[in-house]
């Protein structure tokens, strides 16, 4: 085949190129009409939308440009946030998903709720400092840190008079003639169930399996949990610290630093169950008949 001459080389290459040229102005040409008509009808119902709508939208866009921001901008930053990089992030987030059964909700999505947590995790700060950071409410920072976890609950002796042939089984094992009463709070020290009654000897495991058996007892939704201390036994919707370890608040005063995970496991979870401790606390401080024996019968007190 004879080899073409260098002028219609030139010209069909030019045609080429004018033609791939229109190919593209009329692909340009398609995408602005279709990204037009897809800003107009978003505009058209912004602008019919509710206030409540057009504030739902702003926030989503917003939570978006903060996530944005501080995970997926670049690698730098997502290990300086997450102390991970954004391949490593999102991977976690899809085995979160996949495996472990998250999901996200309306105004949440996975990988902001992921991104808290590590930020939490990487940088030990308060949900004050998470609030601020992504611009939610502490109410949403502390239920999605503390996934599943609904409070704590523990028993309190209330004093009580009670005749002679009562007191053996009324006497805890301080000594005092008092009452055994179970209480439930959640993580905002609100009291959700009380389960008064029973004798000051009784032990507070005994008095929480009362509590499950009753017909409007304390009912513990599937996958939920409370935090209890080490009296009670660890099992489903019943969180305890580890045995044999140190575990109360005093002991990690002046400085002292766990040494094992099962230590560092029992201050955290010490802290988080003494929300049960501060509202017996307020509850006494503010009801004077519940911190000295009553002159009431036993009957009439329960």
């Amino acid at each position: 085949m004879a080899r073409l001459s260098l002028n219609t080389r030139k010209n069909m290459r030019n045609k080429r190129m004018v033609a791939l040229f229109t190919y593209w102005t009329h692909i340009t040409n398609v995408c602005v009409w279709f990204f037009e008509l897809v800003h107009n009808i978003l505009k058209k119902n912004y602008t019919t939308m509710s206030l409540q709508a057009q504030l739902y939208v702003l926030d989503f866009f917003r939570s978006r440009q903060i996530v944005h921001r501080l995970v997926y901008e670049s690698d730098a930053t997502s290990l300086d946030n997450l102390r991970m990089t954004r391949h490593a992030f999102t991977k976690l987030c899809t085995m979160l998903q996949t495996i472990g059964g998250l999901r996200g909700s309306k105004y949440l999505c996975v990988d902001e709720q992921v991104a808290m947590f590590l930020h939490i995790l990487a940088h030990h700060v308060k949900n004050r400092v998470i609030k601020f950071q992504f611009l939610r409410s502490g109410q949403t920072v502390s239920r999605y840190f503390h996934n599943n976890f609904l409070g704590a609950l523990d028993g309190t002796y209330i004093s009580v008079r009670v005749p002679v042939s009562d007191k053996p089984r009324c006497r805890n094992r301080k000594g005092h003639i008092a009452t055994n009463v179970l209480g439930v709070c959640s993580q905002d020290m609100q009291f959700i169930y009380v389960l008064p009654g029973w004798e000051g000897s009784a032990a507070n495991s005994r008095v929480l399996r009362d509590a499950l058996r009753r017909r409007n007892g304390l009912n513990v939704p599937n996958g939920y949990y409370y935090l209890v201390d080490a009296g009670y036994t660890n099992c489903n919707g019943f969180l305890a610290p580890y045995h044999g370890q140190r575990y109360h608040l005093s002991e990690w005063a002046h400085g002292r630093h766990p040494n094992t995970h099962e230590e560092f496991f029992n201050m955290k979870h010490s802290a988080a169950r003494n929300v049960i401790e501060r509202c017996f606390g307020v509850l006494k401080n503010r009801w004077a008949i519940l911190r000295s024996p009553s002159f009431y019968p036993i009957k009439t007190q329960n």
